[in-house]
């Protein structure tokens, strides 16, 4: 199909890639060079080269272009623990975006933004739903898997996928100005290690810094983009920015002056491609001339830019005379056998957290269905059109009898002028003020965020452009969503005030309206007009078992630009939760959601509980085969569910070492650990075996199990297996997932499986030569069926190396290195690299275990500190304790213009021989310190 064919070298399939690029490169002159650096990238005409853009979303599916298969959210994707059926739906996916790009080449572009592999720290993030697992090595197998499927297998790439987001960005709240505070064994063994495996194994071709800053530096200014991430790839690492994050960098964050200075540094750093102003590149173009013309940027730059750009548009054979994939075409898109691998991821994705026996369903007669998510499919922000819908309701209405209730309550609002009335026009219409009692249904979908819906038309009320009330959309939806209000109390009733616009409802002139000033709001009164859970009550009592479908909206309470602020059910679902077992016990509760919630409740008092992500165009089928046995359930929790939001850190605490956070350290009792999920069948575990007692550096350890399934029918069983490191220097995770086998087993058959755990696995980054290390200990292995349900353990030793004492001659201690730490946070020691250290009060410290101050009378004399503060300080030495250890050293720190004016100040010190725990001591706030250098 490529054959070698005369004409330029850049045109020539034949050759490496590299050699191509470097033709093209040649032949272009400065201006077409620049212009490729924009998502939107003008043609070379002279060239023959087309325009190119970058970004198409394809999460879980391709998105924004229409209708096309909906699968499941990414993290449903990965509760199948099923990298194999992960990557298919890659491939579909590739496969649809294909089909799209060659009937709208200029509309959707081959460089696809997924996936995304944020290892999820806190399920309150607002974007939980796109990412994989809170473990970071399953997020790196999983996100492996679907950009696999996204690249293809050619040498041709099918699309170029792009890991999100670069780096360390769990937080909605404060996005593009808040920073991440990561220490380097944080960065090292949780946040990097998810990006690693998909760009090292050449499955990711692209990366997406984030919007935040982490250790007070942008994202899009990190150095490990060229310093790290691209000695991880064979080849060229194409980068691009966020929409609209590289303005932020003088905007929002004031981080440098203006932008040819933003510009410059983001290119220096790594960024190849701009997301910026839209499909306009005039202004950006602009910056960056102007950065090469104050010579903040120099050709050199600007090359190696355009050289990551061109290496993936030759990669994606953008200037090959023909590719293997030009003759997919629409008759892909939703064909029947991506219906049927949809229904099959969504199947495998559901999770049974719960059983008392009352499922699989047998044969009843009459099924209630209720709940606000009982026959609706939400589509989420990067989710595609959805070509159908089987909701629950009619999947199992396909099975049974079923009787249908929404469980929402009907109120009426009454004003002091009258009712808020609306229109039967199916295309809705501006809301008024009048006698009758109309009806609105509320959506009750938790964080104090309600919608309510119009009885008139059964369409949802939303605040328009001109700021009138209408009721003209079917839920929920947009970027900025206008159909959500929070219901703030007054003496004498309700005030609706509109979230997206934070202006509340008014009546003036009969007028249904919203102003921005809170006194002028209309007092409403809501009056029940009819009861859902009530009604809900009255269907379950009738039927031989209820089934309530509860969860979230993917555009209310936690998605893009805004998190949650706990994990507690919607108040109103879970009322009617416990008004529909109260009318029937034989009550299965369905949790449809992109996160955790804390069912407390319903896990003490309910016989049976699911919980799938929002399951795409399939989900009903898939539910109903579940529910009634057809097939086992196949899903296992990739994050730990919580009891509470109070067993969680603050949001913005990203060490998830010291604050014990994800399944790695969480010493509590959580709902429903890593990994749970049950079968309707039994395994037994039997006849463990490791493949060596004593494990060498480099070598590779086998464990092997045996499970047989014991039970009466066939089913599903994840055999994960993990370890924990007995003894170290350091505080290691209380257990860690190293591998896991997903195996389908007829009653009685048994198997044999087995993973492999290299040595390297168990390494973690040692502070004190800021290297990665295997230690001398001993380890635990654990086999089970999820984190907390081991059934068997066997032991094997390490034969590693023992971290000395760190030498303080060697070299400078980077006080980001430290052990321990109080009341600090990591900053930038320099806009370009390097991190500090700032206390954020006084009486803050950061300590170094086991510094080694020498023999008496041959150790350090001085200590050289490099500080900054725009107040000036007092910092104090220590040792063996922060607040009454000895007394060596203090330096007064000088005010300093500007935080990075990093200023040399020196102490003498007291003799303190021998090895001892080092106390850097913070008296005053706001005091950086970047470096010690201890001295004869």
């Amino acid at each position: 199909m490529n054959d070698p064919a005369p004409g330029p070298a850049f045109r020539n399939p034949a050759l490496p890639v590299a050699e191509r690029v470097a033709d093209l490169l040649a032949r272009l002159k400065l201006e077409e060079r620049i212009g490729l650096l924009h998502q939107y990238q003008a043609p070379v005409e002279r060239l023959g080269l087309r325009a190119f853009r970058t970004g198409t979303e394809a999460l879980h599916g391709l998105a924004w272009h229409g209708p096309a298969t909906v699968f499941p959210q990414a993290v449903g994707l990965a509760s199948t623990w099923n990298p194999d059926l992960v990557r298919e739906v890659g491939e579909a996916t590739a496969d649809e975006v294909l089909a799209f790009h060659h009937k709208d080449p200029a509309g959707v572009g081959r460089n696809v933004w997924a996936p995304v592999v944020n290892p999820l720290r806190d399920p309150r993030w607002g974007r939980n739903e796109e990412g994989y697992s809170e473990d970071p090595w399953l997020t790196g197998v999983m996100g492996t898997a679907y950009a696999r499927g996204l690249r293809g297998d050619h040498d041709v790439l099918k699309t170029a996928p792009t890991l999100k987001h670069f780096l360390a960005y769990n937080n909605e709240t404060d996005r593009c100005v808040s920073s991440s505070s990561v220490p380097p064994r944080v960065l090292h063994e949780y946040e990097l290690r998810a990006f690693r495996r998909p760009l090292e194994s050449g499955a990711a071709v692209a990366v997406m810094p984030s919007y935040n800053l982490v250790n007070g530096r942008p994202a899009h200014l990190s150095p490990l983009i060229g310093g790290l991430l691209r000695t991880w790839v064979d080849g060229d690492l194409l980068v691009v920015s966020d929409a609209y994050a590289p303005g932020n960098l003088t905007r929002l964050q004031g981080y440098h002056r203006d932008l040819p200075e933003a510009y410059a540094h983001a290119i220096r750093a790594g960024l190849d491609s701009f997301t910026q102003d839209d499909d306009d590149p005039s202004a950006t173009l602009g910056h960056i001339r102007e950065a090469l013309r104050r010579g903040l940027l120099d050709e050199a730059d600007v090359e190696a830019a355009a050289r990551h750009v061109l290496s993936i548009r030759i990669r994606l054979g953008d200037l090959d005379p023909a590719t293997p994939y030009d003759d997919v075409t629409q008759e892909v898109v939703n064909s029947p056998e991506h219906q049927a691998l949809a229904r099959e991821a969504a199947r495998q994705s559901i999770t049974l957290l719960k059983n008392d026996g009352i499922l699989p369903l047998r044969a009843p007669k009459t099924v209630a269905v209720v709940g606000p998510l009982a026959d609706a499919l939400f589509e989420d922000w990067y989710s595609g059109t959805l070509p159908y819908q089987v909701t629950a309701l009619a999947g199992l209405s396909e099975r049974c009898a079923t009787v249908y209730c929404e469980g929402v309550d009907r109120v009426a609002l009454r004003a002091e002028a009258g009712y808020l009335a609306a229109g039967s026009d199916p295309q809705g219409g501006p809301l008024w003020v009048g006698t009758d009692r109309s009806g609105f249904d509320v959506f009750d979908w938790g964080g104090g965020a309600f919608a309510f819906r119009a009885a008139a038309n059964g369409r949802h009320v939303s605040v328009a452009a001109d700021g009138v009330l209408v009721n003209d959309q079917p839920g929920p939806s947009g970027w900025e969503v206008r159909q959500t209000f929070r219901m703030e109390e007054r003496p004498r009733g309700v005030v609706l005030r509109n979230i997206s616009t934070g202006h509340y409802v008014a009546v003036e002139g009969g007028v249904v309206g919203t102003v921005e000033d809170p006194e002028a709001a209309a007092v409403l009164v809501v009056e029940l007009v009819e009861s859902g859970a009530e009604r809900a009550a009255r269907a379950a009592a009738a039927a031989d078992v209820a089934v309530v479908v509860a969860g979230d909206h993917p555009l209310v309470n936690g998605r893009e630009t805004e998190d949650r602020s706990d994990l507690a059910l919607p108040a109103r679902q879970e009322a009617l939760v416990r008004a529909v077992h109260a009318a029937n016990p034989a009550t299965v509760l369905v949790v449809s959601s992109g996160y955790p919630f804390a069912v407390t409740w319903a896990d003490e008092h309910l016989p049976a509980v699911l919980w799938s992500a929002h399951g795409g165009q399939e989900y009903g089928r898939a539910l109903a085969a579940v529910l009634f046995g057809d097939e086992d359930p196949g899903g296992r929790l990739t994050q730990t569910w919580y009891r509470s939001a109070a067993e969680l850190p603050d949001l913005f605490d990203y060490d998830v070492i010291a604050s014990d956070a994800t399944y790695l350290y969480y010493r509590g009792r959580p709902l429903y650990p890593f990994g749970h999920g049950l079968s309707y069948t039994c395994f037994a575990y039997a006849d463990l075996e490791l493949s060596a007692d004593v494990l060498a550096p480099g070598g590779t350890l086998t464990a092997r199990v045996t499970v047989t399934n014991t039970g009466g029918r066939e089913g599903e069983e994840v055999v994960q297996f993990y370890t924990h490191q007995q003894r170290s220097r350091v505080k290691q995770p209380v257990r860690q997932l190293r591998g896991f086998r997903k195996v389908r087993l007829a009653p009685g058959e048994s198997r044999t499986v087995s993973v492999e755990v290299p040595a390297a696995d168990l390494a973690f980054w040692d502070v004190t030569r800021g290297r990665f290390i295997v230690e001398e200990a001993a380890h635990k292995l654990m086999v089970g069926r999820s984190s907390r349900d081991v059934v068997l353990a066997a032991h094997f030793t390490v034969s590693g190396e023992r971290i000395p004492p760190r030498d303080l001659s060697a070299r400078p201690l980077d006080a980001a290195d430290h052990d321990e730490y109080d009341g600090v946070v990591l900053c930038d020691a320099a806009p370009e690299a390097g991190d500090a250290v700032r206390a954020a009060g006084a009486g803050a410290w950061i300590s170094f275990r086991d510094a080694d101050f020498g023999r008496p009378g041959a150790g350090p004399s001085t200590c050289a500190l490099a500080v900054s503060s725009t107040e000036g300080g007092v910092v104090t030495l220590r040792v063996d304790d922060p607040l009454c250890g000895d007394v060596i050293g203090a330096v007064t720190v000088p005010p300093t213009a500007a935080r990075h004016d990093l200023v040399e100040v020196v102490t003498p010190l007291a003799g303190s021989p021998g090895v001892r725990d080092l106390y850097v001591v913070f008296e005053s706030e706001g005091v950086t310190v970047s470096t010690l250098g201890f001295r004869p």
